[in-house]
């Protein structure tokens, strides 16, 4: 039980990351194709019906965490806890900024809530790289499987190109679907920058699995994933160019699936690798009884069928492109009255 649900909290982390990461995307790239106020409304107005139940899937994966590998989860926050908590804190600023963006007829707010848009989505964007290769090369813990490092640890080369890897990704992915998902003007700047930004991110990226796989993987099957991302990247720079939006789509998606598949294929069995070997966790120190892990299968099993169905119909409803006549004039209360 405790592998399966090793699995599954990777499939989670997949869900997250496929579908936050082009909301990231598209927040990181509000400066740069947002030149106008209407571009930028335009922009949030693609990702406005799905990106706090994308966000979903980090509650879900964090949840799941805690209950099928408490011990994973301690050390994880613990050791983690800066880095986490500017990943939060940023989170925070971002929902903040897309509730309240509209609420007042003034462009000094807007332009505070844009820079908060953008704060919130570069922030998660690289350090969750950051975050992941350092789970990936391991960390200092002690025998009682505490972290025993110090933030500036963390933030080693391999880590640190992690982290440019899943903001070059996300900055790629978000390109991608604004020029999927509106027309004219913007859907043209987008396309073009996804082009660009398509050939750095196979560069950066396919360099980085590379490294993964040949200094911390110690199966040779994770080699399929490389190979899977490499040629997922690949053909996301040649659907680019071509500006085939929904082709380019699924390339950049299945290029972040094989990169999760390739992190947590190299981590199993250890769910949180130490310096030490002797000091690691593994699916088997770190799980839950198989009681609760038999509970938690019963409860996914009713409920995530009910969850994928209510998230793909909201796709499905909004799934059509937008143009900057769409946008409204604003209609906000003026900030000098409250």
């Amino acid at each position: 039980m405790s592998t399966i649900w090793f699995l599954l909290i990777a499939v989670l982390w997949t869900g997250y990351l496929v579908l936050e990461g082009f909301d990231f995307g598209v927040g990181m790239l509000l400066p740069i194709l947002g030149r106008k106020d209407k571009d930028r409304r335009l922009m949030i107005n693609t990702i406005g019906p799905v990106w706090d139940g994308n966000e979903v899937w980090l509650l879900t994966a964090g949840g799941a965490t805690f209950a099928a590998f408490p011990e994973w989860y301690a050390t994880l926050f613990s050791g983690f806890y800066l880095a986490l908590l500017l990943i939060l804190l940023a989170l925070i600023v971002r929902v903040v900024a897309f509730e309240w963006r509209g609420k007042f007829n003034d462009d000094r707010w807007r332009a505070w809530a844009d820079r908060a848009l953008i704060f919130g989505s570069w922030v998660p964007a690289v350090l969750w790289g950051v975050a992941f290769g350092n789970i990936v090369r391991g960390v200092a813990l002690d025998a009682d499987h505490q972290y025993v490092g110090s933030f500036f640890d963390l933030l080693n080369v391999f880590s640190l190109v992690g982290g440019a890897t899943t903001a070059l990704i996300f900055l790629t992915h978000g390109a991608v679907f604004i020029s999927l998902k509106t027309d004219g003007e913007m859907r043209e700047r987008a396309g073009a920058l996804a082009e660009k930004l398509a050939l750095a991110t196979t560069v950066v990226a396919g360099a980085w699995a590379v490294w993964l796989q040949l200094a911390y993987s110690e199966v040779l099957w994770t080699w399929a994933a490389v190979l899977v991302a490499a040629g997922a990247l690949v053909a996301l720079v040649v659907t680019t160019r071509m500006r085939r939006e929904g082709w380019a789509f699924i390339a950049s998606a299945v290029a972040i699936v094989a990169a999760v598949v390739l992190i947590f294929g190299s981590l199993f069995p250890d769910v949180m690798p130490a310096i030490d070997p002797a000091n690691s966790l593994t699916v088997t120190n770190a799980s839950s009884t198989d009681y609760t892990l038999t509970v938690m299968t019963w409860v996914a099993v009713i409920l995530t069928p009910v969850v994928l169905a209510y998230q793909a119909w909201t796709y499905w409803v909004f799934r059509k492109r937008l143009t900057v006549e769409h946008i409204p004039a604003h209609i906000g209360l003026p900030l000098t009255k409250v």
